[in-house]
């Protein structure tokens, strides 16, 4: 997550006003801008995005520079997302109207354990960083990576349900994560899926605003606190043997702090694909609770399908003991944004309005002891409402 921070507001202002941002030339633009391309790659610069319209090619500091003053990016340099114009167009899938699987979901919903999320998030942060071009950075993603497999294959030896964890490796050294439950009935990895799967994601990477190679970066709210709560729903629904009617995959990101590069490659992948998908849902930081103000379930509105948003309000209110409210990301937030740039219909949940996010975050200081495990817990609920909602109606294409 990349928000910005009133400490470094300054900074980010003079690094805005001395940059010279342009919009990226289009593909016919000819050989001399693809030569130009290449020539600012071989010299270490990425093409990154500030905006729909606005971006420039920039050195690693000047990428770091962006991380200090809270300005939101997304790295364009390999244009995964901007060379799909000739796959087909992913269809877009009605959720149900409200919730109907009220006994069930309760069933998972009333399981959610704080304790169990303090023990996994404990030996999470515990990692000096996970930033996702450091040995670190992949030493947790194995160490995660273990985790999901155990629950898989423990839910796999019942015999009820057909669960398959892989890496979705990248150039870099932290891969991405996929688990698949497949629906009742069962398909390959490879198939395509009709009626659309189910997506519950969050990311994996931390990164110390400071010194992001070296620096201590326990990443425990961001996002740390959105991986235990996706885990959590996973879980829960494995020792349960939650079949689903739809299959439901579970993703934790690599290198979103370095500008969404990791959910990009993934989302691409599934559109080269043609396969469908019902609905995403991202969950990135999920554990801060501003004191002295009511704790809310953020929604947001913006960079999301609006009707599956709405849809998640339905859920929220149904399964959540706090309110939900509807709050504003900006451009390049998180995860979400590669899917719904991808054509996919995706929403976003949030810990508070984005005025009261957790101040110690791209820090040393975003450590375990700043996180509300019954706030995590609610997001637990909704990431598990979500999927056992979508995936078991069978809705048809609009």
């Amino acid at each position: 997550m990349r928000l910005t921070r009133a400490l470094i507001a300054a900074a980010g202002a003079c690094l805005t006003a001395s940059m010279v941002l342009a919009a990226p030339a289009p593909p016919a633009a000819g050989l001399d801008q693809i030569a130009l391309a290449g020539e600012e790659k071989n010299a270490g610069k990425r093409l990154i995005s500030t905006s729909e319209v606005d971006s420039s090619w920039l050195t690693e500091d000047q990428i770091f520079d962006l991380i200090r003053s809270g300005t939101k990016f997304i790295d364009i340099t390999d244009g995964d997302l901007e060379n799909l114009h000739s796959f087909k167009e992913p269809k877009r899938f009605a959720p149900p109207e409200g919730p109907t699987h009220q006994s069930l979901v309760r069933s998972l919903t009333n399981n959610v354990s704080e304790s169990r999320m303090r023990d996994f998030l404990t030996t999470f942060t515990g990692f000096k960083t996970r930033y996702y071009k450091s040995a670190s950075g992949a030493a947790s993603a194995e160490w995660l990576f273990e985790q999901i497999q155990d629950v898989a294959q423990q839910a796999n030896k019942g015999g009820k349900l057909n669960v398959s964890v892989s890496k979705f490796e990248h150039d870099w050294d932290q891969f991405s994560i996929i688990a698949r439950i497949e629906k009742a009935g069962g398909q390959a990895l490879e198939d395509i899926v009709d009626d659309g799967i189910v997506i519950v994601a969050a990311h994996q990477d931390s990164v110390n605003q400071w010194n992001p190679w070296w620096g201590r970066s326990p990443g425990a709210d961001d996002d740390g606190s959105g991986t235990t709560s996706v885990f959590e729903a996973f879980q829960l629904l494995l020792e349960n043997n939650v079949a689903p009617g739809r299959t439901i995959e579970f993703h934790w990101y690599s290198a979103e702090e370095g500008g969404l590069l990791g959910s990009q490659k993934v989302a691409a992948a599934y559109r080269r694909r043609n396969v469908e998908v019902a609905g995403m849902l991202q969950c990135d930081m999920t554990g801060w609770s501003p004191e002295g103000k009511k704790r809310i379930v953020g929604i947001a509105t913006d960079y999301v399908d609006s009707v599956l948003s709405r849809f998640l309000q339905k859920l929220s209110k149904e399964y959540n003991g706090i309110p939900w409210k509807d709050v504003k990301c900006g451009y390049g937030c998180s995860d979400h944004a590669s899917w719904t740039k991808a054509g996919y219909a995706s929403a976003f949940t949030f810990e508070s309005d984005f005025d009261d996010h957790n101040p110690y975050i791209h820090t040393a200081q975003d450590d375990i002891t700043h996180i509300n495990f019954a706030h995590v817990a609610e997001y637990a609920r909704l990431a598990i409402a979500f999927a056992v909602e979508l995936s078991l109606p069978k809705s048809t294409p609009n």
